[in-house]
């Protein structure tokens, strides 16, 4: 694949991710009780715990976007990508306790964010 060819597909999974996760975010921090019924394992930690990730979730889908696209620090982009990756690999392991179908998608999540963050770290830095 050529260099520019894998910069547009970055740029593709990350405007994708980043939407996902201000959705997810929003969700945890705005609407933490309509999912709880869905996930028994979210009622398990308290709501602090949750509005906590879900702003950290926000955060970084900010961050997989504008460091990159104002060329202001880009490496962050990695970095954001990085801890996306490392929460999503927390929570499918939590959804993974409770058995919970939840598992596959914080599996692919991870899957992606681990692909951003090593993408743009070594295969299509920008900067």
């Amino acid at each position: 694949m050529m260099p520019a060819d894998m910069n547009i597909v970055l740029w593709i999974l990350q405007a994708v991710l980043a939407l996902l996760y201000l959705f997810a975010g929003g969700m945890k921090v705005f609407t933490l009780e309509k999912v709880t019924g869905e996930y028994p394992s979210m009622k398990a930690l308290p709501r602090a715990v949750w509005t906590a990730s879900g702003l950290l979730e926000i955060v970084c889908s900010v961050g997989l976007i504008v460091p990159a696209a104002l060329h202001l620090q880009p490496v962050l982009t990695s970095v954001f990508a990085t801890a996306l990756a490392l929460e999503a690999v927390l929570l499918t392991a939590r959804h993974l306790k409770w058995k919970e179908n939840a598992a596959l998608g914080s599996a692919v999540f991870a899957a992606l964010a681990a692909f951003i963050a090593y993408g743009r770290f070594a295969l299509s830095p920008i900067g």
